[in-house]
């Protein structure tokens, strides 16, 4: 009984797939949607940058963020998610503000020193090796570029204290984290951010 809900939890919200998938992609559109308008704001995209959106699910800080930088480019490993996503940023695909591939934490597919900021919202507990996606994140980003993953703590599988060793091995500077409330049922957020030496 348990792993069958565990089943039915990873093709809904872990990886999403199915009409399970198309079914979480629709609670996580609404209850992440705070976390990750808090996570664009932070984030602080401008009409001259490019942001990579690391896992963008379905599509709703991918939006946010296709409205504010120079382009948004969507990395999710879930055809489900990407599928969510195309829809909801239809109109700024056609602009060429927005861009969607299949990818990985690890494997962004993304060019040495090419987009300014990443984006990454409650899915850093699904990079697998985590030490492999910062050196990743950090591979793509430009000098001076910005690091913001938000994360529910409760699905945080190592401490603060790690995370920020492992992103200042992965090369990142003035890494630092604080945790957020965003009210309602949604549990305590974990903010990790962090630069790039210009």
């Amino acid at each position: 009984m348990a792993n069958n809900l565990m089943k039915a939890l990873d093709a809904a919200f872990g990886h999403p797939r199915g009409k399970v998938g198309e079914l979480g992609g629709r609670v996580m559109a609404r209850l992440n949607a705070k976390a990750e308008e808090h996570a664009v704001e932070v984030a602080a995209p401008t009409a001259e940058e490019v942001v990579l959106v690391l896992g963008p699910g379905p599509g709703v800080g991918l939006k946010l963020v296709g409205e504010r930088a120079l382009k948004a480019i969507g990395v999710d490993p879930s055809q489900v998610m990407l599928a969510e996503a195309r829809d909801r940023c239809a109109e700024l695909i056609v602009a060429g503000r927005v861009e969607l591939r299949e990818g990985a934490a690890a494997r962004t597919g993304q060019p040495e020193s090419s987009v300014d900021v990443v984006v990454s919202v409650n899915n850093l507990q699904l990079w697998g090796n985590r030490a492999a996606a910062f050196h990743e994140l950090r591979r793509v980003l430009r000098p001076g570029g910005r690091l913001v993953v938000s994360v529910h703590r409760m699905v945080l599988d190592t401490s603060e204290f790690d995370l920020i060793r492992e992103a200042e091995q992965a090369g990142f500077a003035n890494v630092r984290t604080s945790l957020h409330q965003y009210g309602g049922v949604v549990p305590p957020a974990v903010q990790l951010l962090a630069d790039v030496p210009a």
